[in-house]
């Protein structure tokens, strides 16, 4: 046989097979459809409440908030508010649960993302509804539920007259095969594995004060450069696909800063998670990725690629960094992930149109 002819047919073969693999990846996008538009926010049927306000003392516009609390209670004749300070060591884990003791009618965070997690982490399938008042850098949750993040004011008077909606809460338990070490952790916006949670620990910590989330950009230009991990990836109850990746991201909810939607068409309370996976090789990628995104192309590129999943497990040889909600969350070799449908009560302005 010609040689010019045996690399011809060898050419074919290996198209074929990285075809079919590609394609055989891609079918997992499809598993699941939207359940849900959006749940219907519903009007509060309490004559007084009992609140409750975790906060940040870290945070610009604390005081504010707390004043503001005091002064609209005060008004509606409620019982004095409950106040709970957080600390560098406890985010708000114990100061929900004291809130949940207390038999507290409403949680008011006040603070950024890492707050409002650790207390929506308690609250879940409690029925005890979650206000937000936006302290931190991105607010992500937030802003996906359409608050105002630079209108304490508003965000106040929300948490205690507003409406309310049940949305999703996502769920990752990690395993780390090489030191053994095992937690779980619930989250409320966007975690991740790989790149994406190397750049959120390698944040300048004084960058962020002076210039907030454009600090990740920062971050994100140092990381650019590294080489894929291979992972095993299994959405639901699909075969695993074998991927070679920089990050893998799964979103209960899609819109970041600077009105950028990540996630085309993510909604928080669909009972799936939305998969992102990335994996630019080259500057060309990333620049391709990033138009994609910022310009909401809707053309398909092999290096960003956009699932839905109920359930998925990552596996990998060797640990990576991983991130909840923008915190760090340590190294694994394994990530179960998982949905927790409509489990957190939160707060949110009344509909433009209210029944």
């Amino acid at each position: 046989m010609p040689t010019e002819l045996l690399v011809a047919i060898i050419v074919v073969i290996l198209v074929l097979v990285i075809a079919i693999s590609w394609l055989g990846v891609r079918k997992l996008a499809q598993k699941h459809t939207r359940s849900t538009v959006a749940d219907s926010p519903h009007k509060i049927h309490l004559a007084q409440q009992q609140v409750a306000f975790i906060f940040n003392p870290t945070k610009s516009g604390v005081e504010d908030a707390k004043t503001l609390i005091t002064r609209s209670v005060s008004k509606a004749e409620w019982p004095a508010p409950l106040f709970f300070e957080t600390t560098a060591e406890d985010p708000g884990f114990a100061m929900a649960q004291a809130a949940l003791a207390a038999k507290a009618d409403v949680v008011i965070v006040g603070g950024g993302d890492g707050t409002v997690r650790a207390v929506a982490q308690t609250l879940r399938h409690t029925e005890v509804p979650l206000g937000i008042v936006p302290l931190g850098t991105g607010n992500l949750l937030a802003r996906n539920l359409n608050l105002d993040v630079t209108d304490i004011a508003g965000s106040v008077q929300t948490a205690l007259f507003g409406h309310q909606r049940h949305i999703d809460s996502g769920l990752m338990e990690l395993e780390d095969g090489v030191t053994g070490a095992v937690s779980k952790h619930s989250f409320m916006v966007i975690a991740g594995l790989g790149m994406d949670a190397e750049v959120m620990s390698d944040t300048n910590s004084k960058l962020k004060e002076h210039v907030g989330w454009l600090a990740y950009s920062e971050a994100g230009l140092r990381h650019m450069a590294g080489p894929r991990k291979k992972v095993s990836i299994a959405l639901d109850d699909e075969p695993a696909q074998q991927r070679k990746v920089r990050s893998v991201m799964f979103a209960n909810c899609g819109l970041l800063p600077g009105g950028i939607d990540f996630v085309p068409g993510a909604l928080i309370d669909d009972g799936v998670l939305d998969v992102v996976v990335v994996s630019p090789r080259s500057a060309l990628g990333w620049m391709a990725m990033a138009g994609k995104v910022v310009f909401r192309h809707k053309n398909n590129l092999p290096v960003i690629d956009f699932y839905r999943s109920q359930n998925l497990t990552i596996r990998t040889i060797m640990p990576v960094e991983t991130q909840i909600d923008g915190d760090p969350s340590g190294p694994a070799t394994c990530v179960k992930v998982s949905v927790e449908p409509k489990s957190v009560l939160v707060r949110v302005a009344a509909p433009n149109n209210p029944a």
